[in-house]
C-alpha cells in the first residue's frame, strides 16, 4: 500500500461515512491472490476441520509457489476470523507433506492421497495431537462438472458491484465437498483478490446464501427458473447493494497489459543484502541492461504498508512496470521487499520510517559493490512515503547522485492525513458539514496519539472515542481493532509529526518531483508547492516539479482519483509518467 493506502482504511474508519464499501476493503494484507491449482502439485486451496474439544475450527490452507519454485503457504481460521497466518516452513517429499506455524507453536504432517484430492494427517500443538484431513477445494478451474452437482447453484457465476460511478467485477465459484456440503469462493479480479473463502453456503429451493467473513459480507439471492441467474443483494458494513450473478463457463481474467512478459531483453537477478546494524537480510530483484557498463542505477522505495518488491496493490505491480521500463532504457534497477515481508527478514510491525530509511541505505551500499554499476550515478526513486525517505538519505549522504519523488509529500504527516481525508470525502460526494465532523474527529484521535505514550492505554482511549462518536458502525469489530492498532503503532506515531521540509532543504542533488493532477492522497497543489519552496530555500540549483494532468496517486489515468478506482483501471502507470522519469534520469546521468 502507499502512504494513503495504508491510512485509507483508517480514513474510512475515522469517518463512518464509507462512500463505497468494496470487497477488498478489508482483505488482510497477508492474504495474497491464489493461483489456479495444478493437478500435479499441492498448489491451490485446501479446507479442513479441526475438532478442538467442543469447538470445531474450519481451516483453509492456501498453497502457492514462490519465485524460486519452492512451495509456501498461509492458513485462514474462518471461525476465529484470522486470515493469512504465515506457514513458516513448508516441505513436500513424495506424498508426505510437513509444515509448521511458528506463531501458534504448531506443526502438521500428512500424506497426500493418490488422487491428490485430500491430505490426511495430524495437527500437533504443544503436547496435543489432533487428526486433520484437508480436502482440495473445488473452485475456479478445479470446480466439479455440473453433471456431478448436488445443487443447482453449483458452477461459476459472474456479476458486478456498482456504485458512485465505479464497477467491480466479481466471480463466484460454487461446488460441494466430500461431505456433499456446498462450498464457495469469491474472486474480485479488478482488485487482484481471488479465492476469498465463503462460509454458510446454502441453497433451499431457489434461495441461495453465502457469507465472506474476511470482508464481513453477506449475500442473499434467488435463482431464476432456468437456473442461469441469481438475483439478490450484497450487504457489507450495514450497506446493502444490488448484486446479480449470471452463470458463465468462461473465467474472468485480471488484465494488466503493462506487466512485462518473459523473456526480458535484459538480465534479472534475485539478490539479498544485509542491514548489518539491524541484523536483517533484505531480498530483492536486480535488473541490469545488456551491453557494456557501468550503468546508472535506481533504487525503488515503496510507499507505506507491508509492500513487496513490486509494490503490489489492487492487482497492479507498479514497481515491476517501472523497473522494466527503466531497464529497457539502459538504467539498472534494484527493488526489494520491505523488512518482514516477502523474503526479507526483520520486524515490520514495530518499524518506523527511520528503519525503512536504514534499509534503503543498505540497498545503496550494496549497489556500490556491483562492478556493473557506476557508483557516481546511483539515485533513489521513492513513491508516496518512499518520496519522504529519499530526501532523508540524500540530505546527509554524498553517495546519492539524484532523487525522484513520485507523489511524495511536502506537508507534514498530520496535514497530509487531514487534507487527504477531506479530498477523498469531497470527491466521493459528502457535504461540508460531514467533512467538518470527520476533521474534528481525526484531530481528537491524533491528539490522543500524542498524549498517551502507552500503546495499550492508547488503544483503550481510541476505542472509547470511536464508540462515543458513534463511529463503530462504520467497520466490523476486527477491522476497527486493526485500525486502532495502526494508530498506536510506532510507524503512525512517527509519521504523524514527521515534517519532510528540513530534509528537503538539505538536499542539494538534482531532484524531480512528479505528482498527478487527480491525486487525492498527496494533493499536487499543496505538496509540490511545499517541496519547491523547501528546495529553493535550501539553495538547490537543479530541481523540477511536474503535475501530470488526469493522473491519480498511482500515476494512472483516472476518472476521479478515488482509491477505490485503482483496481478497476487496466493501466498500471501512465506512459507519460514513465517517460518523464526515464527522460529526466537519462539526462542527469549522461555525463
Amino acid at each position: 500500500m502507499q502512504l494513503g493506502n495504508r491510512c485509507l482504511a483508517l480514513v474510512i474508519f475515522l469517518f463512518s461515512l464509507a462512500a463505497f464499501s468494496t470487497v477488498s476493503a478489508q482483505i488482510p494484507p497477508a492474504h495474497k491472490p491464489q493461483p489456479q491449482r495444478s493437478s500435479s502439485t499441492l498448489e491451490g486451496q485446501w479446507r479442513g476441520s479441526l475438532q478442538a474439544g467442543e469447538a470445531m475450527l474450519h481451516l483453509v490452507l492456501h498453497v502457492t509457489k514462490a519465485e524460486d519454485g519452492s512451495l509456501k503457504a498461509t492458513i485462514d481460521s474462518l471461525d476465529q476470523g484470522v486470515y493469512g497466518i504465515e506457514v513458516t516452513s513448508f516441505a513436500q517429499k513424495d506424498s508426505i507433506l510437513r509444515f509448521s506455524v511458528a506463531s501458534v507453536s504448531a506443526s502438521y504432517e500428512g500424506k497426500l492421497a493418490a488422487d491428490q484430492r485430500s491430505i490426511e494427517g495430524d495437527w500437533m500443538q504443544g503436547s496435543v495431537s489432533l487428526p486433520l484431513i484437508f480436502h482440495r477445494q473445488a473452485a475456479g478451474a478445479g470446480a466439479r462438472k455440473l453433471s456431478d452437482a448436488i445443487a443447482s447453484a453449483e458452477g461459476v457465476w459472474q456479476g458486478a458491484l456498482e456504485g458512485n460511478g465505479m464497477r467491480l467485477r466479481l466471480q463466484l465459484h460454487v461446488s460441494h465437498d466430500y461431505r456433499n456440503q456446498l462450498v464457495a469462493a469469491l474472486d474480485s479480479p479488478d482488485q487482484g483478490a481471488s479465492g476469498l473463502p465463503a462460509v454458510k453456503v446454502s441453497q433451499k429451493d431457489a434461495s441461495f446464501h453465502f457469507e465472506i467473513p474476511m470482508v464481513s459480507g453477506v449475500y442473499d439471492g434467488t435463482l431464476n427458473a432456468a437456473r442461469t441467474a441469481i438475483n439478490g443483494s450484497w450487504t457489507q458494513n450495514g450497506t446493502e447493494r444490488k448484486l446479480d450473478f449470471q452463470r458463465s463457463d468462461k473465467l474472468l481474467e485480471l488484465v494488466r497489459p503493462q506487466n512485462p512478459v518473459k523473456p526480458y531483453p535484459y538480465q534479472e537477478e534475485e539478490i539479498t543484502f544485509p542491514n548489518e546494524k539491524a541484523k536483517i537480510s533484505l531480498a530483492g530483484t536486480f535488473t541490469l541492461p545488456r551491453g557494456q557498463g557501468p550503468f546508472p542505477a535506481a533504487i525503488l522505495l515503496g510507499g507505506s504498508g507491508p509492500n513487496d518488491r513490486d509494490e503490489s496493490l489492487a492487482g497492479h505491480r507498479p514497481f515491476l512496470v517501472l523497473a522494466d521500463h527503466l531497464t529497457r532504457k539502459g538504467i539498472a534497477v534494484l527493488r526489494f521487499d520491505k523488512r518482514g515481508n516477502g523474503k526479507s527478514t526483520g520486524d515490520y510491525a514495530n518499524a518506523t520510517m527511520e528503519d525503512f530509511t536504514a534499509d534503503a541505505e543498505a540497498a545503496l551500499a550494496y549497489l556500490k559493490t556491483r562492478k556493473e554499476i557506476d557508483p557516481k550515478k546511483i539515485g533513489l526513486i521513492g513513491h508516496s512515503e518512499g518520496g519522504m525517505i529519499a530526501p532523508l538519505i540524500a540530505a546527509h549522504s554524498g553517495n546519492v547522485a539524484w532523487i525522484v519523488l513520485l507523489a511524495g509529500p511536502g506537508l507534514n504527516g498530520e496535514d497530509t492525513l487531514l487534507l487527504q481525508s477531506e479530498l477523498i470525502l469531497k470527491t466521493a460526494g459528502f457535504g461540508d458539514a460531514q467533512i467538518a465532523v470527520a476533521r474534528e474527529f481525526n484531530k481528537q484521535a491524533y491528539a490522543l496519539v500524542r498524549q498517551e505514550k502507552d500503546s495499550a492505554t492508547l488503544q483503550v482511549k481510541l476505542n472509547d472515542l470511536v464508540h462515543s462518536a458513534a463511529m463503530s458502525a462504520s467497520l466490523p469489530p476486527d477491522a476497527l481493532q486493526s485500525q486502532v492498532q495502526l494508530m498506536a503503532s510506532p510507524w503512525f506515531r512517527f509519521f504523524l509529526d514527521y515534517d519532510p521540509v528540513p530534509a528537503l532543504q538539505k538536499t542539494l542533488c538534482p531532484v524531480l518531483a512528479l505528482n498527478g493532477e487527480k491525486d487525492l492522497q498527496v494533493s499536487p497543489k499543496e505538496n509540490l508547492a511545499k517541496i519547491q519552496k523547501a528546495l529553493q530555500d535550501g539553495g538547490n540549483k537543479d530541481f523540477q516539479t511536474i503535475e501530470l494532468p488526469g493522473l491519480n496517486h498511482l500515476l494512472q489515468h483516472a476518472p476521479a482519483g478515488l482509491p477505490n478506482e485503482y483496481g478497476e483501471i487496466l493501466e498500471t502507470m501512465a506512459p507519460e509518467a514513465l517517460n518523464a522519469v526515464s527522460d529526466w534520469v537519462l539526462k542527469h546521468t549522461a555525463h
